[in-house]
């Protein structure tokens, strides 16, 4: 699973390796090979990671769940952090 230079017009997915814990924050994310724990820091954000594989790309996750243009840098930034370190990855044609 590739987790290159994040882009907003690529599509991608949470690793399938990665279990997520919803919290009234946000959420916990547990990467299972790499024992890494990540937080997300607002519930919206839990939706865009949730929505990522139902839609052709990140930003279109991001305005299917009403991610304003306001937002979307910040956004797009938290996702970047979670490409990284792997907790999402993109999505292959299989």
């Amino acid at each position: 699973m590739s987790c290159e230079t994040f882009s907003l017009d690529a599509p991608w997915q949470l690793h399938p390796r990665v279990a997520v814990r919803p919290e009234r924050f946000g959420a916990l994310l547990y990467h299972f090979d790499t024992r890494r724990l990540s937080f997300l820091k607002s519930p919206q954000l839990l939706e865009v990671v949730r929505e990522l594989a139902n839609h052709p790309t990140a930003r279109g996750a991001c305005l299917g769940v009403g991610v304003g243009p306001e937002a979307l840098p910040s956004v797009s930034a938290a996702l970047a952090t979670l490409a990284r370190s792997s907790m999402i990855c993109l999505r292959t044609e299989e």
